[in-house]
């Protein structure tokens, strides 16, 4: 499967100059995995949201769809372009604590909202299955942040578990 090749990055042994590489790599790989989610997304339901009345549940799915992975391209691609794992072999190694640090603070932040957005989905199905005044939007929004909050819950759980293996090589270079 390619997903979890992409965040099977490889510890390495060496020193500093090569725990800065691969995180930076890692952080590179799972950028192309959001860029690849969002790119599968805008392929599938910017395609099938002509299809269906334009007054039903699906259609507001993939419109939300659409909207939401414009959003994670966008991302993906400014990651990549931030990434810069052959730009990383001078950093002290406070620098690479702190760049450690700042980037899993992100990960564990973006874990929240993506709670809320699993959250905000089902409240806009019971909204949807208890109004008459166009459930059908507030239906496949939800059924559209289900799936989109869920994809990026498990994407956000497993970049962070397997990044976060790069402090403790790192907070090892701190004791002597």
């Amino acid at each position: 499967m390619l997903l979890p090749s992409l965040f099977c990055a490889v510890l390495p042994t060496a020193g500093l100059p090569a725990i800065n590489q691969a995180r930076e790599l890692l952080a590179e790989h799972g950028m192309a995995v959001l860029a690849t989610w969002a790119l599968l997304n805008l392929l599938v339901s910017g395609y099938l949201v002509a299809r269906p009345d334009r007054r039903s549940e699906s259609h507001y799915f993939h419109q939300m769809n659409v909207g939401w992975n414009c959003v994670n391209a966008v991302l993906a691609v400014v990651g990549i372009l931030r990434a810069q794992p052959n730009h990383v072999a001078g950093l002290t190694l406070a620098a690479s604590l702190s760049a450690q640090f700042d980037f899993e603070k992100i990960l564990l932040l973006n874990l929240g909202l993506d709670v809320a957005y699993l959250a905000t989905g089902s409240w806009l199905r019971a909204r949807g299955q208890a109004t008459e005044q166009r459930p059908e939007r507030l239906l496949g929004f939800g059924r559209s942040l289900w799936l989109q909050g869920g994809f990026l819950l498990l994407f956000d759980a497993g970049f962070y578990l397997v990044y976060h293996r790069y402090a403790a090589q790192l907070l090892a270079l701190v004791q002597p």
